[in-house]
């Protein structure tokens, strides 16, 4: 992506022509980035959540709340994989005009993604909790 922005930058300022085809693969580019960010975020729990709420239930029910949070992104992302395949199929048959690719390829991350943020969520049901120690660690450079 890097590549292709920098060469988008280049053919303007430099070229006085931006290619027309960078715009729209940065594009595509990012929107698989992001989705698969959002899988692997599942994976390893990196999304924000509200400790507040760990904070205010016993420890007991922390268990069973992270079941009831994990439960829920996990049919989150059965409907991102099931609604996604449908707006792919949907848009199979358009074209991207300045790449001459199929719209679908915009799409097929969604249900991808989708089904990977559902087997993740079910995975961290079924794995046990880490001890990392990541949880109780400091934030690198700040006041304790």
């Amino acid at each position: 992506m890097t590549a292709v922005v920098g060469w988008q930058v280049f053919g303007r300022f430099i070229l006085d022509s931006s290619p027309s085809w960078t715009e729209q693969t940065a594009l595509l580019l990012m929107i698989w980035y992001v989705l698969f960010a959002a899988a692997a975020g599942v994976r390893e729990g990196f999304h924000i959540r509200i400790a507040l709420l760990d904070d205010l239930v016993g420890e007991r029910s922390v268990a069973v709340l992270h079941r009831i949070i994990n439960v829920l992104v996990a049919l989150m992302g059965l409907a991102i994989a099931v609604y996604g395949a449908q707006l792919l199929w949907a848009v199979r048959d358009h074209v991207i005009p300045s790449l001459g690719l199929s719209r679908w390829v915009a799409y097929a991350p969604l249900p991808i993604s989708g089904l990977l943020m559902a087997i993740f969520a079910v995975e961290n049901m079924v794995r046990p909790p880490s001890d990392d120690g990541l949880e109780d660690s400091p934030i690198p450079g700040s006041a304790d």
